[in-house]
């Protein structure tokens, strides 16, 4: 098969949110289904312990209260393993500080996807780019689809 065939596109707006079974840090979860009936964001980051991959996981979980409070579901991903996940979300809660922001607790999960089958599934593997690394993506997913 030519390489360029292998290419998923990224869902377009209106298309249905692809769906996928994957282990996260909040347990397993059947997506979207699990989230039928509310927003849901979904991100991609490219790798853990990153300076601004953990900026943003904490802004995200400093304001989850806010998201919540507007039926939607914070839902984070990237092709590290769980274990590094766990490790990098602890370091996060006990020694990051960041914009007065300190003792953050990342609640909503974080998809392990170190065989990329969720992130080609979405498109995020770009042509002539690195196949180890999920592109920077999001997708607001309606609660109607």
């Amino acid at each position: 098969m030519d390489y360029l065939e292998q290419i998923i596109p990224m869902p377009r707006i209106g298309d249905k949110a692809p769906e996928f079974k994957a282990i996260t840090t909040q347990g397993n979860i059947n997506f979207p289904s699990d989230y039928e009936g509310k927003w849901v964001i979904l991100f991609s980051h490219p790798a853990d312990f990153t300076p601004v991959c953990t900026s943003e996981f904490m802004t995200f979980a400093h304001r989850e209260p806010e998201f919540t409070a507007l039926n939607c579901q914070l839902v984070g991903l990237s092709i590290d393993g769980l274990y590094s996940h766990i490790a990098w979300l602890r370091t996060i809660k006990e020694k990051i500080e960041f914009k007065g922001m300190k003792n953050i607790e990342v609640k909503f999960p974080l998809i392990e996807d170190i065989t990329m089958e969720i992130a080609k599934k979405y498109g995020m593997i770009q042509p002539g780019e690195s196949s180890t690394k999920a592109v920077r993506a999001v997708f607001f997913i309606d609660p109607k689809e």
